[in-house]
């Protein structure tokens, strides 16, 4: 069934998103000060190509032992260069795509993923795409470890 929805996604608008995502990663590299914004460019392309099957995961949740706050603090002012230089427009642009993709009754599932991206694109640093079963794996093991 992933299958079937990421091809469907794929042939609805897919295409275009992740094209945009790509010129944002090739944009944050020419840029030699948004490059360490092409990590998360890189990794919410994946998303756009590929969005059944896996997920966004803040790295905080997937390895909080290695959370710190001064990292934390360089990704909020990176998420805010990103905001104002690409996450505006690829928000847009996933909206677009979702709506259109929610015209068609076949689309709907695949218009929902896309706004589940679009608030992505407004602050990806510091998440990482891992199957869904991965970040299910990390969010219980991480309210485990919070009411024990």
């Amino acid at each position: 069934m992933r299958t079937v929805l990421n091809i469907l996604n794929f042939v609805l608008g897919g295409f275009a998103t992740t094209l945009g995502w790509l010129l944002a990663t090739v944009v944050s590299i020419v840029l030699i000060v948004t490059l360490p914004l092409t990590r998360s460019c890189w990794e919410i392309t994946k998303l756009s190509l590929i969005p059944w099957g896996n997920e966004a995961i803040h790295i905080d949740e997937l390895e909080p032992e290695r959370q710190n706050s001064l990292l934390n603090a360089g990704g909020t002012a990176l998420n805010i260069i990103w905001f104002v230089l690409f996450g505006w427009w690829l928000c847009v642009m996933h909206i677009v795509a979702g709506i259109a993709q929610c015209i068609t009754i076949i689309g709907i599932p695949v218009g929902v993923a896309n706004f589940k991206i679009a608030a992505i694109a407004l602050w990806p640093v510091g998440r990482r795409v891992v199957s869904v079963e991965t970040a299910r794996a990390a969010r219980e093991a991480n309210a485990r470890r919070r009411f024990q």
